[in-house]
């Protein structure tokens, strides 16, 4: 015998269907059963999570889609592959296993490189684990015999033959260029890795004035701190800057060519304060006229805007910052000092020297390190850099032609964009963990007239100095035939950004540069699913490199989805730990369908999700995903009481005993069956166009409203066991991509308890997950717009009488009395008498069904179309009572609406805040509105 439990424990579930899952290799695209040859295959791999600790709430919105899709086009007949596997994360990796160090007393910069390595390979297996064990909770169907790495040994190949191949086209190159540089990773990084808050940070804008050369004074005729070092100075030009401490690094003051106010000024010279040096003015269109005086002082060597401008312009870079952010020689009298210091002291001795005329709160846009919490510095750093513009033309052209579709439609704006505009990629990273560039440098200065950086000293040889290959071997090989055995050969101590190896992930996971089986089979790939805000980062760099190296577009659609952001609407940050949720404490309080179901349907292709949790007695809660719980337990409980009814009798206390199905078709049979094909149909339209979370919204509304609310209870007067079965079945098919386990672990007990009831095809699959999505099937119902037009009469009387129930304040347990004039539909009503009395709790004895019913005195009138239901008053209420009591209401409304009236007439109407009258005239507004109801009903009785 099949039992259920009275209540769903998710956790006595999960993990034992995911194990029997996993166990019996139904993940693999290789243990399909169900194949649809008119069907394109599905290959998704997944956004390899960085190896940093734990997964995030964006990785498990980024399960749920995915999962979603994969099963999705594993049950309509797609051969289907997902690709796991995990992301070495160069800089936030290394970041958090030095943290890791530090609080075991240890430092990395005491550390051979090895033997940190050996350290974050380490971390590496422990992090790998925990994350793999998140997702299986998470019920994520991946393919795990074909788990990846970025840094394992093929992906390894994989990124030194692209390194190479781009290396011997003249992509890659290296030269001298600004970063964004963090001072404490001592590390260029990427925009990505560069946080800043959307409001800003407090500070303040400095306005400086820097003495202007002329006849009559030249310059300072005393030391920078005496208080008279621009005495003598007569004219001058006020410059606003939030970093003050970079003024000892200008090489000129910019205006705008059409500013009026400095016409006369440009070409002038200015005395560079607390250094003296002279810097011309110059006009440039990059100035922004509206920005404190319209004057800015430009910094080549510590801004990007400037050190575009300084190239332009041919002014010096003078550097006054070293790579820990303190100030060099260059800064003169500040030498030494760290650059926050350096701003104090100079700002009191601008102030001292009256050359600083204010300084006013300001909300600076201040880049920080995402790993460090350091503030960025823009910073010249000699580079490995990849020439992407080529690449970028020909990304956007896929694009464009329709060769990759961008879901939201609206993100392809945004791409084109960035890519038009594109500048060559910093692929080099000044760090430990990650993929080492691959190229050696001819480092006997002795034997290969090389100094210790790989630099040819001037009048030798013409030989080559540096080797790319793909193994140290063959960079020694190619070294010796050019300089001969003694050669020695150091390689290039940066590694690559970690976008690179990610960059190649779609291919390298299939086994590319190698010609494999997987590599022919399933690339191109079907979909890139991940966040908008990787758009760029990501998703162009895959498209760029995927072009370039195998010459197909890496994944034929991209979908989007947006950010999960806090209940106040702010991004969930690792700055903000006190925000960041662990789908695991999730999972643990309402389990993984109810997660899953509430990121699924909470939002839309590229919008946002708000969170609404909140922690309670130390978990996180949430409102929402208590109603995808409530879900998942009504479910169970329909599938209980469906099973409770296929039983024999005696062996269970549900129901009585089932009877064999018969084919003739109740309304109710016929009813439910309309409204599951169409729901299927809109369901499978909404799927195959991306919208999730409307498809999962429908089915729910189905579930929830058609089958357990309505046609269940008509179930309990009239049963088709065959009609139960199979649109419970056709119900847990349809929700299977959504909530995975709770839908197998019901479809199972209901092929165990019901298959002779209902012969559905998919009930010979081994699995839930391996059987058919539903397909509409219209054959099974003659007429289903009658049925559904005569049932939604039935429903709408039933929910009327059920209002006015509510309305009169009818003791639950009373039966009253009702008349229905139906119409047409008078042997609908006739047939379902007995579900109207239990359902609108009527007494079946004074129900009144007939195609015309004369209107009785003393009634409560319901019109509904073609339907008029009649309710006697005295079946509701007891008049007498009634009539005094809404006498009495009345009166007391009409008093509020009295005083409201008087208030708002007097004074308090004149001199009272605007929204506080608004809000009275609303309350008021209310009053009448319901002096009005209570009057008619008062005069109904």
């Amino acid at each position: 015998m099949t039992e259920l439990p009275k209540t769903y424990d998710p956790k006595a579930v999960e993990s034992r269907i995911y194990a029997w899952w996993e166990t019996n290799g139904y993940f693999k695209p290789e243990k399909q059963i169900y194949l649809d040859p008119n069907e394109p295959q599905f290959v998704i791999t997944i956004p390899p999570p960085n190896v940093t600790g734990t997964l995030h709430m964006g990785h498990a919105l980024t399960s749920a889609i995915e999962d979603l899709m994969t099963r999705y086009h594993r049950m309509k007949g797609a051969r289907t592959l997902w690709v796991p596997g995990t992301d070495h994360a160069g800089i936030a990796t290394q970041a958090v296993v030095e943290k890791k160090l530090e609080r075991e007393g240890r430092r990395r910069r005491d550390m051979s490189r090895s033997e940190f390595l050996e350290e974050v390979w380490e971390w590496k297996e422990h992090s790998q684990r925990t994350i793999n064990n998140q997702q299986r909770a998470m019920g994520i169907s991946v393919d795990w015999d074909r788990e990846a790495f970025t840094l394992d040994d093929d992906r390894t190949l994989a990124v030194r033959t692209a390194f190479k191949r781009l290396y011997d086209k003249g992509l890659i190159y290296r030269d001298t260029r600004m970063v964004n540089w963090d001072p404490v990773q001592l590390t260029g990084v990427s925009d990505l890795e560069v946080e800043t808050e959307d409001e800003g940070e407090p500070g303040f804008l400095y306005y400086v004035r820097y003495p202007l050369q002329t006849n009559r004074w030249e310059g300072p005729q005393h030391p920078w701190g005496s208080g008279r070092w621009a005495e003598g100075a007569t004219e001058w030009i006020t410059v606003a800057t939030t970093r003050p401490e970079t003024i000892l690094g200008d090489t000129a003051v910019m205006v705008h060519p059409d500013d009026d106010r400095y016409t006369s000024r440009v070409a002038c010279r200015a005395i560079l304060p607390a250094i003296g040096r002279e810097i011309p003015i110059i006009s440039d269109s990059a100035v922004d006229m509206s920005f404190g005086t319209g004057a800015v002082k430009v910094t080549p060597a510590h801004d990007f805007t400037d050190y575009e401008v300084g190239k332009r312009h041919h002014l010096p870079f003078v550097e006054v910052m070293d790579e820990t952010a303190r100030m060099n020689a260059e800064a003169g009298p500040y030498a030494g000092l760290d650059r926050f210091e350096c701003r104090q002291r100079l700002v009191a001795d601008l102030e001292k020297e009256g050359l600083l005329v204010k300084a006013e709160p300001y909300m600076v846009k201040l880049g920080r390190g995402q790993r460090s919490g350091a503030v960025i510095e823009p910073r010249i750093s000699l580079q490995w850099w990849c020439d992407v513009k080529a690449m970028a033309r020909v990304a956007a052209d896929a694009v464009r032609q329709g060769r990759i579709r961008i879901v939201p439609e609206r993100f392809e704006k945004v791409w084109f964009q960035w890519l038009d505009n594109i500048h060559d990629w910093n692929i080099s990273r000044q760090l430990w963990w990650g993929h080492q560039i691959p190229v050696w440098y001819v480092s006997r200065p002795d034997q290969a007239g090389q100094d210790d950086r790989g630099e040819r000293p001037d009048g030798l040889t013409d030989k080559p100095t540096q080797y790319c290959a793909l193994t140290e071997a063959d960079a020694y090989r190619a070294a010796v035939a050019d300089w001969g055995p003694g050669v020695v050969l150091r390689q290039d101590e940066d590694v690559l950004d970690t976008w690179f190896s990610s960059g190649l992930w779609p291919f390298s996971t299939l086994g590319w540069p190698r010609d494999t089986e997987d590599m022919r089979r399933y690339y191109p790939t079907t979909m890139l699913e991940t966040g908008y805000d990787i758009l760029f980062f990501w998703v162009a760099r895959m498209v760029m490199l995927g072009l370039e190296l195998t010459g197909d577009v890496p994944f034929t659609t991209v979908y989007l989805h947006g950010l999960i952001r806090t209940a106040d609407g702010k991004k969930m940050s690792k700055s903000r730990p006190d925000k960041i949720i662990d789908p695991l404490e999730l999972i643990d309080t309402y389990g993984a369908d109810a997660l899953r179901f509430f990121l699924v349907t909470a939002g839309a292709p590229g919008n946002d999700i708000k969170m609404d949790a909140r922690k309670e007695d130390g978990k996180w809660r949430s409102d929402r995903i208590e109603g995808a719980r409530n879900f998942a337990n009504k479910l169970w409980n329909a599938a209980r009481f469906v099973i409770g009814k296929l039983q024999p009798a005696g062996d269970n206390s549900v129901g009585t005993p089932a009877t064999p199905p018969t084919p003739a078709l109740s309304l109710p049979d016929a009813w439910i069956l309309a409204r599951l094909n169409a729901t299927i149909r809109e369901v499978r339209r909404l799927m195959d166009d991306y919208q999730y979370g409307e498809a999962g919204r429908l089915i729910y509304d189905f579930v929830w409203s058609d089958f357990c609310d309505w046609y269940l209870e008509f179930s309990k007067i009239n049963l088709n066991a065959g009609v139960l079965v199979q649109v419970l079945e056709a119900s847990l098919r349809l929700l299977h991509p959504f909530m995975p386990f709770v839908t197998e672990e019901l479809w199972q007990k209901l092929k165990e308890a019901g298959g002779q009831f209902c012969q559905a095809q998919s009930f010979g699959f081994p699995a839930l997950m391996l059987a058919p999505y539903p397909t509409a099937d219209e054959s099974t119902v003659a007429d289903a717009s009658s049925a559904v037009e005569q049932m939604a009469a039935v429903q709408n009387a039933i929910h009327a009488i059920r209002n006015v129930r509510a309305e009169y304040n009818v003791e639950p347990h009373r039966r009253i009395p009702a008349l229905i004039s139906a119409g047409r539909w008078t042997d609908a009503f006739e047939a379902l008498r007995e579900a109207i009395a239990m359902l609108a709790r009527v007494d079946s004895g004074a129900l009144t069904i007939a195609g015309h019913v004369p209107a009785p005195d003393q009634a409560v009138t319901l019109a509904l179309g073609e339907v008029t239901v009649y309710l006697p008053l005295a079946g509701l209420v007891d008049l007498d009572a009634e009539r005094k009591r809404l006498s009495d209401e009345l009166a007391a409304l009409e008093a509020q609406i009295a005083r409201s009236e008087h208030l708002l007439a007097g004074d308090f109407g004149k001199r009272a805040p605007a929204a506080v009258i608004e809000k009275e005239r609303a309350r008021l507004a209310d009053l009448q509105a319901r002096r009005a109801q209570v009057s008619e009903r008062l005069k109904v009785i």
